[in-house]
């Protein structure tokens, strides 16, 4: 297998030739989760995988309950499907717990102070009742509970890995908090080793070829963990040596590549460059690691046939999107009209005009 093999095999893997979905539940349920700390961006993801979709699709979505966001790994927010949310959260979130122990206790918060929180919030929210991240940081202060600006999102991020709140609905275009029992239908409860056999054929199905560190990197368990979870399946899956990198993937599917040069603007933190913790085989000048040693973590990046080839931006006007694109090298005619075409494909998503500047 060679590195062009493997973006090939990723591209179709993660959803981004073909746009095989039809809903955005199809989508994250078959990624397992999408990062989704920008929403916006996260939608225009799950846009590109998605047939027909548009920007409203999707949101409503979400509103609808049909995918959810909230704190299940790393940690940061991640769409998930309602069906996945239970045994995931059960099997990623005491590993997020110790990420932020220290922190927590940094902010003087404490199993006390978390039991007292969490059940002010589960009273708040109970009956269908969604509330804004202000007004839970009211229902606190109303007990006492000091909620400064990093204190309010660990008390918050708390209850979500406690299994107790997820996404509500959005008002307007603020977020809301649910009750996960309200929200969320009661699941068969998996054990420990059915989780991690679960997660870690989601991850190769959806994302590989890759190494056992990007699964522990995407997933945020202990590389001890990943590997106890790779020997459960490894018997199904196949292996391959790329520049002295042992890849693991499912069966090899004979890709049908798509008309040359194939571009794509993904958006920041899409999979298929955030779910690697090495990223060297889409950028072969290692631009994403340049970027992220530079403090600009990452982009939302333009890719040439499966490598990263610049970076993009857009700006909400009033009756338009402007897109400035910023190539990492002269593009070909043929390059430009491929990256042409992906910023009209933006445009039908969001259903505004887009423009390059």
């Amino acid at each position: 297998m060679n590195a062009a093999e493997i973006t090939k095999l990723r591209l179709y893997n993660s959803g981004l030739v073909n746009s095989p979905f039809k809903t955005a539940s199809d989508a994250v349920s078959h990624l397992g989760a999408v990062q989704a700390q920008d929403f916006a961006a996260a939608k225009w993801a799950l846009g590109l995988r998605i047939k027909n979709s548009t920007d409203e699709k999707i949101e409503n979505a979400f509103n609808e309950g049909k995918i959810l966001r909230t704190h299940v790994m790393r940690p940061t927010w991640h769409f998930i499907t309602p069906e996945n949310i239970r045994w995931m959260l059960e099997l990623t979130a005491p590993r997020v717990k110790t990420v932020l122990k220290s922190y927590n206790r940094k902010l003087e918060l404490d199993d006390m102070l978390f039991a007292k929180s969490n059940a002010a919030i589960v009273k708040a929210l109970r009956d269908h009742t969604y509330l804004t991240r202000q007004e839970l940081k009211t229902v606190l202060e109303e007990i006492g509970i000091n909620t400064d600006i990093q204190r309010l999102a660990h008390i918050i991020m708390q209850a979500e890995l406690d299994g107790l709140i997820c996404s509500g609905p959005r008002r307007g275009k603020q977020f809301t908090y649910a009750l996960l029992e309200e929200r969320v239908k009661k699941a068969k409860k998996l054990s420990w080793e059915q989780a991690l056999t679960k997660l870690i054929i989601n991850y190769f199905k959806s994302h590989g070829p890759a190494q056992l560190k990007d699964f522990s990197w995407w997933s945020g368990l202990t590389i001890r963990d990943a590997r106890d979870a790779l020997n459960l399946i490894k018997s199904k899956l196949n292996q391959s040596t790329h520049d002295g990198k042992t890849y693991w993937f499912f069966d090899y599917i004979k890709v049908k590549t798509p008309k040359s040069p194939s571009a794509l603007l993904l958006s920041i933190y899409d999979e298929y460059t955030i779910a690697y913790k090495d990223r060297g085989d889409i950028s072969e000048a290692r631009d994403i690691e340049r970027m992220i040693s530079m403090g600009n973590a990452l982009n939302a990046v333009i890719i040439l046939d499966g490598k990263v080839a610049g970076t993009w931006n857009k700006s909400l006007k009033r009756n338009r999107v402007e897109i400035r694109l910023n190539p990492f090298r002269k593009f070909s005619k043929d390059e430009q009209e491929a990256v042409e075409s992906e910023v009209n494909r933006y445009s039908e998503f969001v259903e505004i005009s887009a423009v390059l500047i």
